[in-house]
């Protein structure tokens, strides 16, 4: 089996941009047939026991985790991420695979639930023996498998946006961090009058963290935080809620609930007679699956926050979507969690083709500095903090569901995890 060369060019050739496969034929939405699924199993695995690459690189195969709450309520955001991961894989094995072995998914469900993703990241470490692990979403799920993937030495991509603050010598994140998605957004809503904010998040890491930043944001650049309301992750009943921001007449609603919430929020919001030309929301967890789940007519006009739209116009992309529509449906959408979870996939794969090795250690190494002509643009591993540089995007939603950018940072924003570039945020980090 030939080695696959066409990785080499993408880091030898760094501006050049990948032609993605075609994928062709039809998928049911788990593991092509170059990935199998494995069942969710509690693991008894020791916990001394290390990660072994070269076990995970036995014969014409390569292992890889595939670690997402398919089921829960964080289920309608993750489950197309790994299916865009599936894709990579499947487009990537197409090609020749990574250094002359086809790529092998094991697909565990963390199932909404953070115990569980760190149970699912060690059984796939430990009893899998994965070369590495594509997973998670929210903050907790991640700070759930963040210890166990340092002390087995582990390798985990993380694809979404998150608070920042953050930054383990395990994990690549290539999703936003706050300074390229919430920092902007803010700023951009202060330069259009929207001064007075009602911050409404899930209760669990993320949305406090982030808010104690956008806090401090609006504090030094003349905004106000006008009421500050959290809810348990699949809350349903908004109706006090509504009536709060109602009372408190906010200009704009920054709204960082996840998963399911959202639908019963936006759909409460409506009913209850406010819609985006009464009463403007910007989210930053809300993306085309998320639009299509709670229905657009209850989303028309609002905005969000992203690195990448289904209508980002790129020739990456084109195909991108392309070839999701063909291998998923034609109703299927494209978001920004799951381009970051198909890019990813290539990520590591051009990494551990530069290092010649599937090793964790080599494969860290080697993945500083490398570039991708992404469906968003060009990303860029950084080779300080281990994200990734991103075009920062504020987009509306529209009445057919897709989201139409307003505005873009211009090019790819570098990481700043600890937000060591602003003078307001001083205080917020420890590093």
């Amino acid at each position: 089996m030939k080695k696959g060369n066409w990785l080499k060019g993408l880091v030898l050739a760094m501006t050049a941009s990948l032609v993605l496969a075609g994928c062709g034929g039809k998928n049911n939405n788990e593991a092509s047939s170059s990935a199998s699924s494995s069942a969710p199993t509690s693991s008894e695995a020791s916990s001394s026991a290390p990660a072994s690459s070269a076990a995970a690189a036995g014969g014409d195969t390569v292992k890889v985790g595939i670690l997402h709450s398919l089921s829960g309520t964080m289920s309608i955001s993750e489950v197309t991420v790994k299916n865009s991961e599936l894709m990579a894989i499947k487009e990537i094995n197409a090609k020749g695979g990574v250094l002359g072995k086809q790529i092998e998914a094991v697909v565990e469900d963390g199932a909404s639930d953070w115990p569980t993703f760190a149970e699912k990241a060690r059984k796939l470490l430990t009893e899998d023996k994965v070369a590495t692990v594509f997973g998670g979403w929210t903050s907790s799920s991640r700070k759930a498998m963040l210890p166990v993937f340092e002390e087995l030495n582990g390798l985990l991509w993380y694809p979404v946006q998150y608070e920042g603050l953050e930054s383990s010598p395990n994990i690549f994140y290539t999703g936003a961090t706050t300074n390229q998605q919430i920092i902007p957004s803010v700023d951009f809503l202060l330069e259009k009058g929207k001064k007075k904010v009602f911050l409404l998040g899930s209760d669990y890491v993320f949305p406090r963290t982030a808010n104690k930043i956008i806090k401090a944001q609006l504090a030094a650049k003349g905004g106000e935080t006008v009421a500050e309301e959290y809810t348990p992750l699949g809350h349903t009943d908004y109706t006090t809620i509504i009536a709060k921001i109602k009372e408190a007449k906010p200009d704009v609603v920054y709204n960082t609930l996840n998963g399911d919430s959202n639908v019963a929020f936006f759909k409460q919001l409506k009913d209850a007679g406010i819609t985006s030309a009464d009463l403007m929301t910007i989210s930053v967890s809300v993306a085309e699956e998320e639009v299509k789940g709670i229905g657009p007519e209850y989303l028309t006009g609002h905005l969000v926050a992203w690195d990448y739209y289904q209508t980002t116009d790129t020739p990456e992309n084109k195909v991108f979507v392309e070839n999701f529509k063909k291998e998923y449906g034609a109703d299927s959408v494209t978001s920004d969690p799951m381009e970051a979870g198909y890019v990813a996939v290539y990520l590591w794969a051009a990494a551990a083709e530069k290092a010649g090795s599937f090793e964790v250690d080599k494969v860290k190494a080697a993945a500083k500095g490398i570039e991708f002509n992404a469906p968003e643009g060009k990303v860029t591993i950084d080779g300080d903090n281990q994200h990734i540089y991103k075009t920062v995007r504020i987009g509306e939603i529209k009445a057919d569901g897709q989201i139409v950018e307003l505005w873009n940072s211009g090019g790819p924003v570098k990481p700043d995890p600890y937000l060591k570039t602003y003078d307001w945020a001083k205080g917020l980090s420890d590093k």
